[in-house]
């Protein structure tokens, strides 16, 4: 291969390559921690700020839903206005919103806030795939540097929980948002002084109709899914919810195939390579952000872990997802991504249902380590070979958008996951304690405020000056949780085991890695 198709143009920067990865990757840690740093925190904040389960759902879901409804644009302008410039624009006005957040006083509030970091971290989290793509040149070389962003993105989803958990040890809850601000000062600088600049030159103008439906569906398809188990699925908002969300879908899809200078070229997608790819994408996150929006709960609740053991109880997630990513994608370039991404989403949805068979007294140094560390390895055969393979489709020029579809589908897969898994468990959860609290004889008003959410029906025991009685609806909150999350665990493995099949079907058997669509022969 000639070395220009290899090579930086730049001797400075393909030098410094490792380098200016390591600052990129420091850049995808802070946002892929804060979309998960909250999960421990989650007990605190229902006690704190009286979060109902609706509530809790929002405050996870708020950051990760303007998140992903921005990454288009986040990735379009990066590739107009220069992805260096945007991701540092991006990270200043996270750490401003994180350092707000920290001193809210009411959900409403906190939901707000973290609306507003998510907007920040849509302008960094695309940028920092593009600039690999574009540092790395060699085919094999970005396969190793892919395979570095996304062991980054699976380690984060350990840390979060046990930095969330250290800093509750010490501090008040607000703290797991400041500590964001010192980093963003170090990552800021660093960016600024190592990390090169580039953009499409062919960048064309943002599509603005695009992007207003693009967030318009998914925000009314999250909502309607929240609060489904609250205002019934039956109910005509609910109903009127979902029609809405597929007419604005289709209302999107129709402007991006007739638009001129479209915010995503929906046909891409007829490239059974990207469409699968994301699609597995989409199917990993939704089963990872659904799985720890509950497992934290699971240990503080029904297990009695305080936020600190919480974290570290979660640290085997980490030790699968740092031995598996770094040679996830080359395994891919060897094997082919039909070989090994299906694997990562069956290792996925065993896991899954491994952990719906969990019980109070269920031994941690045993099931729940091993589905742990098999969902984490599970998570890396999935996204660094499935990135590969959509950078790869795509010419280098078109890095932002391609960064920007492969975020997107983490994200939204994320965002539902929380979504749907907190609905399902939701659904599941309510009708359980109230039977088991209504012979009890306890007060309509406790029922119904032990019925939003678990942390309720704990303060609701701490309530009761009776302490047989307080500890029997501690066993009635502890059950009816242990219902709901084996209900969501249940339906979350079958979901990433039907991804497995899909993508044993529709991924191509071997990609040959080259520099331009038109170049990129899949072997079928």
């Amino acid at each position: 291969m000639e070395q220009s198709l290899t090579l930086h143009p730049d001797a400075r920067v393909q030098r410094q390559r490792w380098g200016i990865l390591t600052i990129l990757c420091l850049s995808v840690f802070l946002a892929v921690v804060d979309n998960l740093i909250i999960n421990v925190a989650i007990p605190t904040l229902s006690r704190e700020l009286d979060a109902t389960t609706s509530g809790l759902q929002w405050i996870v879901d708020s950051y990760a839903l303007v998140f992903a409804g921005l990454l288009l644009a986040g990735g379009g302008l990066g590739d107009r206005f220069g992805r260096r410039r945007v991701m540092q624009i991006g990270i200043v006005l996270f750490g401003l919103f994180s350092a707000w957040a920290a001193f809210r006083s009411s959900t409403g509030e906190l939901i707000a806030a973290r609306g507003l970091m998510g907007v920040g971290a849509a302008m960094v989290f695309p940028s920092t795939l593009a600039i690999v793509i574009d540092v790395f040149r060699d085919p094999i070389e970005r396969a190793k540097a892919i395979g570095v962003w996304s062991a980054v993105s699976g380690a984060a989803v350990a840390f979060g929980p046990v930095a969330g958990g250290f800093l509750l040890e010490h501090f008040w809850w607000g703290s797991v948002f400041l500590i964001n601000v010192p980093i963003v000062a170090v990552a800021f600088v660093l960016q600024w002084r190592f990390v090169p600049e580039s953009r499409d030159p062919h960048a064309k103008r943002l599509d603005w109709p695009g992007l207003l439906l693009s967030i318009s569906f998914v925000s009314l398809l999250v909502f309607t899914i929240i609060e489904g188990p609250h205002r019934g699925w039956g109910n005509t908002s609910s109903i009127f919810g979902f029609i809405g969300a597929a007419v604005l879908c289709a209302a999107f899809i129709t402007r991006e195939r007739t638009a001129a200078q479209p915010l995503l070229d929906v046909r891409v997608f007829r490239d059974m390579r990207v469409t699968a790819a994301t699609s597995s994408i989409f199917i990993a996150f939704f089963s990872l952000f659904g799985f720890t929006f509950l497992i934290t709960q699971y240990f503080q609740f029904v297990r009695g872990y305080d936020p600190l053991e919480s974290g570290l109880h979660t640290v085997p997630f980490a030790v699968g997802a740092g031995v598996t990513a770094p040679i996830a994608a080359r395994l891919a370039l060897r094997f082919g991504p039909r070989r090994v991404i299906p694997v990562g989403l069956l290792f996925m949805g065993v896991a899954q249902l491994w952990a719906s068979t969990f019980e109070v007294d269920t031994s941690y140094f045993g099931p729940i380590i091993l589905s742990m560390m098999l969902m984490a390895s599970g998570l890396s055969l999935v996204t660094s070979p499935a990135s590969e393979s959509v950078m790869g489709t795509l010419p280098r020029d078109m890095a932002g958008v391609g960064s920007a579809i492969n975020d997107t589908s983490r994200e939204i897969g994320g965002t539902l996951g929380v979504a749907i898994i907190g609905s399902i468990f939701a659904s599941t959860y309510g009708p359980k304690i109230v039977d088991l609290l209504i012979p009890l004889s306890l007060p309509e008003a406790a029922v119904s405020s032990a019925e939003e959410s678990v942390g309720a029906a704990f303060a609701v025991a701490e309530q009761v000056g009776e302490p047989s009685l307080a500890n029997t609806i501690r066993d009635a909150a502890g059950t009816s949780f242990l219902d709901g999350f084996q209900a969501a665990c249940t339906t979350v493995g079958i979901v990433a085991i039907c991804g497995s099949l899909l993508a044993l079907r529709f991924l191509p058997s071997r990609i040959t890695p080259t520099h331009s669509t038109q170049e990129r022969v899949a072997v079928q």
